[in-house]
């Protein structure tokens, strides 16, 4: 393997996936910094993308699509982790699949992807009369709300319940509302402060009894891992999009 380059590799995430890769023994051929500025020893972005075998990127969303071409012009797999993507961020995933083995989550951790499943199974078992409830927590500087994996929980959840997210989600509760909760619908509530590195808990509840499924993360080290391990998967996969429930079997 050639190593892999990593796309944000000044951000938090990015240090986590440098340290990651060192600790299972995988070289890091360099990376691209929020401005674009490559570091390691290669000229220019195309470099970087030649000289590995697989791009991660966890940077922002407004650097995405920059990203995505340097990845189908390299002809290079890539992992893509960055959250708070709008659906011309899909899009553009979705064409650059076209071209490369593209893998795109909004959390990378076994735990989380587990607990997804876990989400699934128990909103396609109880009936709408248990009201849904995604609340997570993060740390003061995420700029995104609500974060990309209560959205990905959430998602589970309307599937189970054989619905789109986009049909029961609400996301303000601000002002009266006479009626109450409505029926079958999912609400979040987001929460920022400290150094939180991200707390998820789905709440379903109803008469007289409530279930809570949660993960908490301790560390990034657990998001690093996992899309390390992604990393590796993906870089001999043909052409197509993947997610993380790809790489675990489930």
């Amino acid at each position: 393997m050639k190593g892999i380059g990593i796309l944000g590799v000044t951000g938090r995430m990015g240090h986590a996936i440098g340290n990651a890769a060192a600790e299972a023994g995988i070289p890091v051929t360099g990376g691209i910094d929020r401005k674009g500025g490559v570091h390691g020893d290669h000229a220019d972005a195309a470099a970087l993308a030649a000289a590995s075998s697989v791009l991660i990127d966890f940077s922002a969303p407004a650097a995405l699509e920059r990203h995505l071409r340097i990845a189908v012009d390299a002809e290079r797999p890539i992992v893509v982790g960055t959250t708070g993507l709008k659906p011309e961020h899909h899009a553009a995933i979705d064409e650059a699949a076209r071209h490369v083995a593209v893998l795109q989550s909004a959390n990378t951790s076994l735990g989380v992807n587990l607990l997804r499943g876990l989400v699934e199974q128990a909103a396609a078992r109880l009936g709408p009369d248990w009201d849904i409830e995604v609340l997570e927590m993060h740390h003061r500087d995420k700029v995104d709300a609500p974060s990309g994996t209560a959205l990905l929980l959430a998602q589970s959840a309307a599937k189970g319940r054989g619905s789109m997210l986009k049909e029961l989600a609400r996301f303000d509760r601000m002002g009266d509302h006479p009626e109450g909760r409505e029926e079958g619908t999912i609400g979040f509530a987001s929460l920022r402060g400290g150094s939180v590195a991200g707390d998820h808990m789905v709440i379903f509840a109803t008469e007289g009894e409530r279930i809570e499924l949660g993960h908490r993360a301790e560390s990034r080290v657990i998001f690093a891992r996992g899309a390390v391990q992604a990393a590796l998967w993906l870089r001999d996969k043909p052409v197509g999009r993947y997610t993380m429930q790809d790489v675990l079997g489930l």
